[in-house]
């Protein structure tokens, strides 16, 4: 059954390295990527910039940035340089005043947004060996008042959207200077163990009612667990968490609530034998429904049943129901990839990413 199931994935990758080589923009340096073989960006261009975040993590994942040349490394970088503000915030054109949306307040929308965008592009530069990035932006977060006044604005009744903002704040502080960024992270540590609900292990507002409630919280807490992994310490309630999931079928979801579920799981299991069997054979049948959903072009979609936005762009473009996206293909194959290390260790060679963020594994012995 595994030498199967190894084939399968094998073959997968085949057919996703395909497709994400071939979302090359024409006359744009090598690596430059479409979002998907609709070809947004030509009536949003702004979209080769995620497009090209995405596939570069998802082709350095399944190993397909090989065969990159030095001065081809070197002409992607310079390109991906060129959506950097100075202070280091990464924005894509195009998105503009009153089209994005998150939060009532503008200022809490675009920096949801520059979070966003700008961690996705510096584990894009990282993949291609670039570990120089401009943290300017980030340096007010350094004192504690500006950590905690913010931290005390978080708004828990939507767990997810926070879960995005705090884990990528922290993916910033953590690659500043360690002297620096030491005392933020106690303050996110603190923040974190007084409002923690002991029951799930999760994050957020109404928990309690189960529902969507409680899976927002668990997708919301997914990335802010990312903050203990990090920095190897033990997580709270982890066999609370590990329970819920348990609980849901091991079914095709979108891209974003399968990798959570599983990058809860199998860093769960890194660390003891709690309900290991039962995660095992959780995670057999979601590798299952995940490879039995992927389309013909090579790639993956995000759903079946609904279109797709670019987070926070609502004037942006549509991604219709069921297409393939460079987005969804790496979210998939993260999905696949920390399967796969978990049940196979050592079998296959994946480059997950060493920032904290959708994509990051914490490194194990065999790696």
């Amino acid at each position: 059954m595994s030498a199967a199931l190894h084939a399968r994935i094998d073959a997968a990758a085949a057919r996703s390295l395909r497709f994400l080589t071939g979302l090359q923009a024409d006359g744009l340096p090598r690596g430059v990527l479409r979002f998907s073989p609709r070809d947004e960006a030509a009536d949003w261009p702004g979209m080769l910039l995620p497009g090209t975040y995405n596939g570069v993590m998802g082709l350095d994942l399944l190993g397909g940035l090989a065969n990159l040349a030095p001065q081809e490394r070197a002409g992607l970088v310079q390109w991906i340089l060129g959506h950097r503000r100075e202070d280091g915030v990464f924005r894509i054109a195009g998105m503009n005043e009153g089209e994005v949306f998150k939060k009532p307040d503008p200022a809490e929308t675009w920096r949801y947004i520059d979070f966003h965008v700008t961690n996705y592009a510096l584990g894009a530069l990282q993949a291609l060996g670039h570990h120089t990035p401009v943290l300017d932006f980030a340096a007010p977060w350094l004192d504690p008042l500006t950590l905690k006044a913010w931290l005390a604005e978080r708004d828990l009744r939507d767990p997810w959207l926070e879960g995005n903002n705090i884990v990528n704040l922290a993916s910033f502080l953590l690659l500043m200077e360690e002297a620096e960024g030491a005392g933020a992270m106690t303050i996110l540590f603190d923040w974190h163990d007084r409002l923690q609900d002991p029951a799930t292990g999760f994050w957020g507002v109404g928990q309690s009612l189960g529902g969507e409630r409680l899976l927002h919280a668990m997708a919301g807490s997914m990335h802010n667990f990312h903050l203990w992994y990090a920095a190897a310490r033990p997580l709270p309630y982890q066999e609370r968490a590990v329970d819920y999931v348990l609980t849901r079928a091991p079914a095709w979801h979108s891209a974003c609530i399968d990798v959570d579920e599983v990058d809860l799981l199998v860093h769960a299991a890194d660390t003891g034998d709690y309900r290991r069997a039962e995660i095992d054979a959780w995670l057999r049948a979601k590798l299952d429904a995940i490879l039995s959903r992927q389309n013909a072009d090579g790639g993956f979609a995000d759903t079946f049943d609904q279109p797709w936005r670019q987070d926070g762009w609502r004037a942006g473009p549509v991604i219709p129901p069921g297409a393939s996206t460079s987005f969804a293909t790496w979210f998939r194959w993260i999905a696949i990839a920390m399967i796969d290390t978990h049940l196979w260790p050592g079998r296959r060679r994946w480059n997950f990413r060493s920032m904290i963020g959708i994509g990051y594994r914490r490194p194990q012995s065999n790696d």
